[in-house]
């Protein structure tokens, strides 16, 4: 294990590792633009050039690699001196359109600049005129004025897609970047490329002009769009009111070396707006007379009377969306007390998936569908829409699952109109919602806490970062609302009771506690994989 010192401290790091790292861990701040320690090194910003005694010239940190003895200096008057020339270079074709830019606020030329630059400009000529919003697949624009030419993006889509799309074309200070003849930058991961831009030249389409970033706010949390469970940062507007508007501006990918390190799939990134659009507001009655808004209060009495009134003759499509918790406790009510069919409606298994983070299961929770208990079985829904279209149930529960579109839209119609009584529990509206007699708005998981375990069976906590729009609820909650109703008193405050409670009874969770989950949460850079031998028994991903 070499041993250096930087700044006068000294570090002990891993056989290999980088300058700029060994700083790091020492809280030492070098500037870069074109260093990612998921890329490959391409060393040609020169901003994280440092001092190193018995070497002649300054040398980048995100190439040098640590070596016993040495002692590396970072904030010397060469250094600095050169981290304004640097700085200058890279300016002197950059245009001054920050008011405009989408970058401003979180632009390393503005950050570095103010640390690092603050030189009197002894440029009067002109700067070269490169093309400006250029479209470079879908979801990607580029400003090539802005472009410092780091590379980052050229060297994502070679190496983590590696579809190659991006290069440079021209010479000098006329070199930009340009996607290959015949190409766009359409692979699934595009998104990225804008991520990791230092600067203001990669924009998103979807986020261009939308919003200015001092007035986001942003939470932790997962994504919810497949199972492998993608950390996630969520950028939200909360100066106005909801009223139909959008909340959720964007999603970022957020570091976990265990499950997504720096990335995220273009699907789970642009898949957010389910958060503001079409969401369910306020319980509702149907029946073939009217629609009517209720109270919670009455919605939850009259479930409740409906299902008593069908006991043992009802039957709960069960969703892979929902936490453990929420799992859990539609076990405990539904399959235990109330002896209800509970079916695991299909995870979608048979759509596309590849070797970097995508997953043909659409759903984040499946293998904790499984810790409870609910196996997918082929054909299941459609074999209880036949006992229900046959008269043989009374009831049926819906989480979220829109029927109507996923099994033979005919065939559910027709049993939904022969049970007494159908209850929808869900976010959004759909052609189910829209059917059945009874509605309760639920909270998307933004909007609530509780756990959720990806297909490798690692258990991640999410954060409740947005209040529920109008009046949903949380699932838990809801639940726990109907058990009183039916008679049940259960003293949960909040996920963190019902997990623990999990932790006590189903050995998957054992050793576990809330506590410890959200503790790891707080630096997602340790979190490793909970060592459960009980998890052996899920091997096969659906």
């Amino acid at each position: 294990m070499p041993k250096l010192t930087i700044d006068g401290k000294e570090v002990e790091v891993a056989p290999g590792t980088r300058v700029i790292e060994a700083a790091k861990k020492l809280g030492i701040d070098v500037p870069y633009y074109c260093y990612h320690p998921g890329l490959s090194v391409a060393g040609n910003c020169r901003m994280c050039l440092v001092e190193i005694e018995k070497m002649p010239k300054l040398q980048i940190a995100c190439h040098m690699t640590a070596a016993d003895g040495m002692v590396v200096k970072t904030n010397t008057e060469k250094v600095l001196k050169t981290r304004q020339h640097v700085l200058e270079f890279l300016l002197i074709n950059h245009p001054v359109d920050c008011p405009v830019c989408d970058q401003a606020g979180e632009c390393w030329l503005q950050d570095y600049y103010m640390k690092h630059g603050l030189y009197n400009s002894r440029l009067e000529e002109y700067k070269n005129k490169k093309p400006k919003a250029v479209s470079l697949g879908p979801t990607v624009m580029l400003d090539a004025e802005r472009c410092i030419l780091c590379s980052r993006c050229v060297r994502f889509c070679d190496e983590i897609p590696k579809t190659s799309e991006l290069g440079f074309i021209e010479r000098g200070d006329h070199t930009e970047i340009a996607v290959s003849p015949g190409k766009n930058l359409d692979n699934k991961y595009s998104g990225c490329t804008v991520d990791i831009c230092p600067v203001g030249a990669l924009t998103d389409k979807d986020f261009r002009f939308k919003i200015r970033v001092w007035y986001l706010r942003e939470g932790n949390s997962i994504c919810n769009g497949c199972s492998r469970g993608c950390n996630i940062q969520v950028h939200y507007n909360i100066d106005r009111p909801h009223h139909g508007r959008e909340r959720v501006k964007r999603l970022k990918p957020r570091y976990n070396e265990h499950v997504n390190k720096w990335w995220m799939c273009d699907e789970g990134r642009y898949g957010y707006k389910f958060h503001d659009i079409n969401r369910l507001s306020e319980p509702v009655k149907r029946t073939k007379e009217s629609v009517t808004p209720v109270t919670w209060d009455e919605s939850l009495a009259e479930a409740a009377l409906k299902i008593q009134g069908s006991a043992g003759k009802t039957g709960v499509f069960v969703s892979p969306q929902l936490s453990n918790e929420e799992l859990y406790l539609v076990k405990k009510l539904f399959q235990d007390s109330l002896k209800a069919k509970v079916i695991l409606v299909s995870p979608n298994a048979e759509g596309y998936q590849d070797d970097i983070l995508i997953r043909a299961d659409k759903n984040p929770n499946s293998k904790g569908a499984q810790a409870m208990g609910f196996n997918y079985e082929k054909d299941a829904a459609e074999k209880f829409i036949d006992e229900c279209d046959a008269g043989k149930a009374e009831g049926i529960v819906i989480f979220g699952q829109d029927l109507l579109s996923r099994l033979n839209p005919a065939k559910v119609q027709s049993a939904l109109s022969k049970l007494k009584w159908s209850l929808f529990i869900g976010t959004n509206q759909n052609l189910t919602s829209e059917t059945v007699s009874l509605v309760l708005p639920s909270a998307t998981h933004v909007e609530k806490d509780g756990t959720f375990t990806n297909f490798e069976g690692i258990i991640q906590k999410f954060d409740k970062v947005l209040e529920p729009a109008a009046l949903a609820r949380p699932e838990w909650l809801i639940m726990a609302d109907l058990a009183r109703h039916l008679g049940v008193h259960w003293t949960y405050e909040g996920p963190e009771d019902v997990f623990n409670e999990m932790a006590l009874t189903n050995t998957v969770f054992a050793g576990l506690t809330y506590e410890k989950l959200k503790a790891v949460g707080e630096d997602i850079r340790t979190m490793a994989a909970p060592t459960i031998p009980a998890l052996q028994q899920f091997d096969e991903i659906l």
